[in-house]
C-alpha cells in the first residue's frame, strides 16, 4: 500500500518555489521562509503564486510529486506533470474503452451508482445522529427516492440518460443540504449549487474542498498509471481532468460535503473569513483558506474501512485505492469496477 505522505499547500500570494538540492524552497522577496525535503511530500498545491523554478518544477515531475497551481480563490490553473510513467498498455486500454460510448456508460454507471449510494447515507447517517433537531421524514424521503434512482442508473442505457438520472439525485441531495448545516445558519445557508462564481459561503467552501480532491484524485490516477485527462462520463475537453471528475463523483458527498459541514457545525470557520464581491462572488481570506487546509490534512489521516478491501485505509489513501482498482479492471484483473461506498 501506498505510503501517505504530506501535501504542501502555499497560500501567500508573493511566494516564488524553488529548488535547493533535494529541498523546495519558499521565498518572499527574496527572503527565504521555508525549507522542506522533497522525498516528505507526495503534493504541492501554490494559490497565487509568483512563480516557480524550472528546476523545480522538472524535480517534481522526476520524483511524481504533484504540483498544481491556483488562482487565491482555489480556482484551478495547471498542473506541472513529468513524462508519463504508466504501463503504456494499460493507457492504451484506457483509451479504447473511453471511444466506446457502450463501454463509457457501463463504468461511468459505477462512478454514479457510488455517488448516489454515499449521498443517501450521508442523509442517512444525519437521521440516525441528529433525529431531534433534523424533518426526520423530509430526508426519509429523499433517501428513499435516491434509492429508486440507484435503480434507473443500473437501467440507464447509454451516457445522456445516465447523466440525467445523476442530476436528478444531485438535484434530490441538495434539496436537503441546508438541513445537515446545525451551526451558524444565518451566515452559512445553502439554497443551490452555484460555482464560477460560487455566491454564498457554503458554495465557496464546496468550491475551494472540491478542487483540493481533484488535485488528490489526479495525482492518484497518474500514480497508477492511468491518464486523468481521458474520462468516460465527463468526456475529453482540453485541459481538464476528466477521469479524475469521474472518480470525484463518489467521493465528493461522502468525503469533501461531510468535511465542508462538519467544520461549519464544529465552527471552524466563521463568517468574517468570507467577503462578497459587486458581482455577488464570495471569496475566502487566507486565514480561512489555511484553516481549510489545516483540517483536510488531518481529514486525510483519518482512517476507516474500505468496504471492498476490507482493510483500513486513511482517508487520503482512497483515491489511491479507487485508482488502483481501476486500473485491475481496464487490466481484465476484475469483472468490473468497484465504486467506493460508505456507510
Amino acid at each position: 500500500m501506498r505510503k501517505l505522505l504530506n501535501t504542501l499547500y502555499v497560500t501567500s500570494p508573493n511566494t516564488y518555489l524553488s529548488l535547493d538540492g533535494e529541498n523546495i524552497v519558499i521565498l518572499k522577496e527574496q527572503i527565504e521562509i521555508s525549507r522542506i525535503p522533497l522525498h516528505n511530500l507526495e503534493g504541492i498545491v501554490a494559490f497565487g503564486y509568483t512563480g516557480a523554478s524550472p528546476a523545480l518544477m522538472g524535480a517534481c515531475a522526476k520524483h511524481n510529486i504533484a504540483l498544481s497551481f491556483m488562482k487565491q480563490s482555489g480556482r484551478f490553473l495547471a498542473r506541472v506533470v513529468g513524462e508519463v510513467r504508466g504501463n503504456v498498455t494499460l493507457r492504451k486500454a484506457q483509451y479504447r474503452l473511453s471511444d466506446s460510448n457502450e463501454e463509457s456508460n457501463k463504468i461511468a454507471k459505477n462512478f454514479i451508482i457510488g455517488k448516489i449510494y454515499n449521498a443517501r447515507w450521508v442523509i442517512e447517517r444525519a437521521t440516525r445522529d441528529y433525529a431531534i433537531r433534523l424533518d426526520v421524514d423530509k430526508l426519509k424521503g429523499v433517501s428513499k427516492t435516491l434509492v429508486n434512482s440507484l435503480s434507473l442508473v443500473e437501467q440507464s442505457e447509454n451516457l445522456d440518460q445516465l447523466r440525467g438520472y445523476e442530476g436528478e439525485a444531485s438535484s434530490q441531495y441538495f434539496s436537503v443540504f441546508d438541513d445537515l448545516i446545525l451551526q451558524q445558519k444565518e451566515s452559512f445557508y445553502f439554497h443551490c449549487r452555484n460555482k464560477r462564481p460560487p455566491l454564498d459561503n457554503v458554495n465557496a467552501m464546496l468550491s475551494f474542498v472540491y478542487t483540493l480532491l481533484a488535485h488528490d484524485v489526479a495525482a492518484a490516477l497518474e500514480t497508477v498509471g492511468l491518464d486523468p485527462y481521458v474520462g468516460f462520463l465527463h468526456r475529453d475537453r482540453p485541459g481538464r481532468v476528466s477521469l479524475a471528475l469521474d472518480m470525484m463523483e463518489e467521493l465528493r458527498s461522502v468525503y469533501a460535503d461531510r468535511f465542508v459541514i462538519s467544520l461549519i457545525n464544529k465552527r471552524e470557520v466563521n463568517s468574517k473569513g468570507f467577503t462578497q464581491k459587486e458581482n455577488g462572488a464570495v471569496n475566502m481570506d487566507e486565514d480561512t483558506r489555511k484553516s481549510i487546509l489545516k483540517a483536510w490534512q488531518s481529514k486525510k489521516q483519518e482512517k476507516i474501512t474500505h468496504q471492498f478491501l476490507q482493510e483500513k485505509v486513511e482517508w487520503g489513501l482512497v483515491p489511491y485505492v479507487q485508482a488502483m482498482l481501476l486500473g485491475r479492471f481496464i487490466r481484465g484483473d476484475l469483472d468490473g469496477y468497484p465504486p467506493f461506498m460508505w456507510k
